[in-house]
């Protein structure tokens, strides 16, 4: 009886893999090229805007491997860009995104020179100044950005009025703010005044906390500096200017 005839081999153009040796998520992957945030790179992928071996990726989760897959974004190729980390003072006046639909200046244009694609890790509104880190190290800024880690941020912050120590209490005890408990603080005087500065140390970042939760009690903040990010901490970097991370901020940061 003679053998079915075998099948050709049919060539075809290779895709997306689940994963496997050498693979990673494709976020993970345009976040470590620069393109923007992990979470930010995962909107892209969700846009359509990525390819993998000229085929467009829309699912979260898809695997690639950057050495051997052409990824592209827009069709535009990526390129795995050395990692960078900026340590920024911001000043008031800036918002702290890459791009502003109002037309506001954002913190990238403080960063003259700098070549790489770096984004902000983490927020400090319009009217805030103080102590910000940029990267293109996409895995890191996830890491830091996590509510899991409680990575402690340090603010000094100008109030009307003194509270009172049972409001200072609450605060360091875990404040109710929009029927939400907030996890516990840390609050100090700093400088005693009729309008006193405080050094509030956070472990969470949510919208505007630090503002929201003095106006809920009658004292507003007039004045709010970051003076600290973790381990990193700069007081002669002014308003405006930026230095690189040295190797021992960076192995502290990353040891986070």
């Amino acid at each position: 009886m003679a053998k079915p005839a075998t099948k050709p081999a049919v060539a075809r153009k290779t895709g997306p893999r689940p994963g496997g040796a050498g693979q990673d998520r494709l976020q993970k992957i345009l976040a470590a090229a620069g393109i923007a945030s992990r979470r930010a790179c995962e909107q892209i992928i969700l846009d359509g805007r990525v390819q993998v071996n000229g085929k467009t990726v829309t699912e979260l989760g898809t695997c690639a491997d950057p050495r051997r897959d052409e990824i592209t974004v827009d069709l535009i190729a990526i390129e795995r860009e050395a990692p960078v980390y900026i340590l920024m003072n911001k000043p008031k006046g800036y918002v702290t995104t890459v791009k502003d639909d109002q037309g506001r200046p954002t913190v990238m244009a403080l960063l003259k020179g700098v070549e790489s694609r770096l984004y902000p890790v983490g927020r400090l509104d319009f009217n805030s100044e103080g102590l910000l880190l940029m990267t293109n190290d996409g895995a890191l800024a996830q890491v830091l950005m996590g509510p899991e880690h409680e990575i402690p941020k340090v603010y000094l912050v100008k109030v009307h009025r003194n509270p009172s120590p049972a409001l200072m209490k609450e605060f360091q005890e875990g404040f109710l703010l929009s029927g939400r408990r907030l996890k516990p603080c840390h609050i100090e005087i700093a400088e005693k005044g009729d309008n006193p500065w405080l050094k509030v140390t956070l472990t969470e970042g949510k919208n505007q906390q630090i503002r929201r939760m003095f106006a809920a009690v009658g004292h507003p903040v007039s004045k709010l500096r970051r003076v600290q990010f973790g381990p990193l901490a700069d007081p002669l970097l002014k308003p405006g200017a930026w230095r690189f991370l040295s190797p021992q901020e960076i192995a502290a940061i990353k040891s986070l």
